[in-house]
């Protein structure tokens, strides 16, 4: 078999090299009653076809968000992705290239990567970003770590808009570095919470906007209390392409800003791969995690590009290491880079606006739908609604109608007591006839005129 290309006289010399007498004597530390005899009775093998077959019928039970009205959201959006980024990112000096430990062979992926941090720059109105991470919720986590090592300070304040999981993964993470992790309770608007948990301890303070209820804010007020109290000031965004019509974090006095940039580039895809977005104050940049790709000039003063800040573990000693990160999502982060490549400042802002608008008249449909109460004051894409009935059944009625209507809060955070709270997102997929459709299911769900 190609896959076990030793012969057994390659294994007879191996054996004979640590001086076992037979494969077996490698296992004689485990004890007999963890072993297994015989073989487990599984199917040996199946032809090409039969497995195909098999796969189809497997995929068969899933429904792609594009066949039919669908308003998910909640950190993961349909957007439009050109054909010609999944062609260009296919292309084999993209597909297989690895990590550019040696610059002289690894040219093109530096570049790749160092416009890509020049992007995210811009989008975050902050002066350096790294080569991206693995997603926004482990990008956020990192950059709770971040501030631990600039304020030498052990606690963080997580505002009460913060996605759910982004605080989860934050806690889970920062919890082996002995941090305190304040997550303040689930909140339509939580401006007034946040500054009022800031004190003297705090290394920093995360907010989320738009926040995981669509809530779009100006946060430059929480900022300014972080501040002065010696604290950081982390945005988190979860719609990248909100960048194109809101304020940056940069502008709002973020000192770290993370984001899941999977809008823009990457399809859903079952929910990842994804790829980080994190940006930081120049003065912060020896604490950044990741890697930073910089640019040069070689011995002859011809521009090149290099690995200026590597101080992931496995270029330095793990105990120097400012994360343990193991990959950057090179590959999603080259469709982000293409796709916005492609869009352009005019095309983001057009992209932007189209949500929003796309959002609008959403928000105008459901309001108009007896029952229905809407949350969100101000919005870019994603809009929270109560309404008399459980989100979950709401959802389940809908999607007799063969409508995908939003995500349950209560599926992010089963412990809020917003069992009642449903969240819809609308892009530039969305169309009128699809959110005509939401609204006459969620009237007849409602009414009860359908159950």
């Amino acid at each position: 078999m190609r896959y076990l290309p030793l012969t057994p006289a390659d294994r007879a010399e191996m054996l004979a090299a640590v001086g076992a007498p037979d494969v077996e004597a490698l296992f004689r530390d485990v004890p007999e009653t963890a072993r297994k005899a015989a073989l487990f009775d599984l199917p040996r093998h199946a032809g090409e076809l039969e497995v195909e077959r098999e796969l189809a019928g497997l995929a068969a039970m899933n429904r792609p968000a594009g066949a039919g009205p669908f308003f998910c959201g909640a950190g993961a959006y349909r957007h439009h992705v050109p054909a010609s980024v999944d062609h260009l990112i296919q292309r084999s000096e993209f597909l297989t290239s690895y990590t550019p430990y040696q610059p002289e062979i690894a040219q093109g992926t530096l570049q790749v990567l160092f416009e890509f941090q020049t992007q995210v720059a811009a989008l975050t109105g902050l002066e350096v970003a790294n080569a991206s991470m693995y997603d926004g919720s482990t990008a956020c986590a990192e950059a709770v770590m971040m501030a631990q090592r600039v304020t030498r300070r052990e606690k963080a304040v997580l505002s009460g808009g913060v996605h759910p999981q982004y605080a989860a993964a934050t806690q889970t993470i920062a919890h082996a570095e002995g941090m305190e992790i304040v997550r303040l309770p689930a909140a339509i608007d939580a401006e007034a919470a946040v500054i009022e948990a800031i004190d003297q301890a705090t290394a920093c303070v995360v907010v989320q906007t738009p926040n995981v209820f669509g809530v779009a804010s100006d946060v430059t007020k929480i900022a300014q209390a972080a501040h002065a109290a010696g604290a950081l000031m982390i945005v988190v965004t979860t719609e990248a392409v909100s960048f194109g019509l809101l304020k940056s974090p940069g502008e709002m006095g973020a000192d770290i800003a993370v984001a899941e940039g999977q809008s823009i580039g990457n399809p859903l895809t079952y929910g990842g791969p994804y790829v980080g977005l994190f940006a930081c104050r120049e003065k912060h940049v020896r604490q950044m995690p990741g890697r930073l790709c910089g640019e040069t000039v070689d011995a002859e003063g011809r521009r090149g590009f290099v690995l200026t800040l590597s101080t992931r573990e496995q270029h330095i000693r793990r105990e120097k290491a400012t994360s343990n990160i193991c990959t950057n999502s090179g590959l999603c982060a080259l469709a982000f880079s293409i796709h916005l490549s492609l869009l352009g400042e005019t095309g983001l802002r057009r992209l932007a606006a189209l949500n929003h608008s796309r959002a609008r008249e959403l928000r105008e449909a459901v309001a108009a739908v007896n029952g229905v109460e809407v949350l969100t004051p101000r919005f870019f894409n994603e809009i929270a609604i109560r309404t008399p009935v459980s989100a979950a059944a709401l959802v389940e009625a809908c999607l007799a109608d063969g409508v995908i209507a939003g995500v349950p809060f209560a599926r992010l955070d089963p412990h809020a007591g917003m069992d009642d709270v449903l969240l819809l997102a609308a892009t530039e997929t969305t169309t009128s006839d699809d959110i005509a459709a939401l609204a006459a299911s969620l009237s007849k769900t409602l009414s009860g005129g359908a159950r």
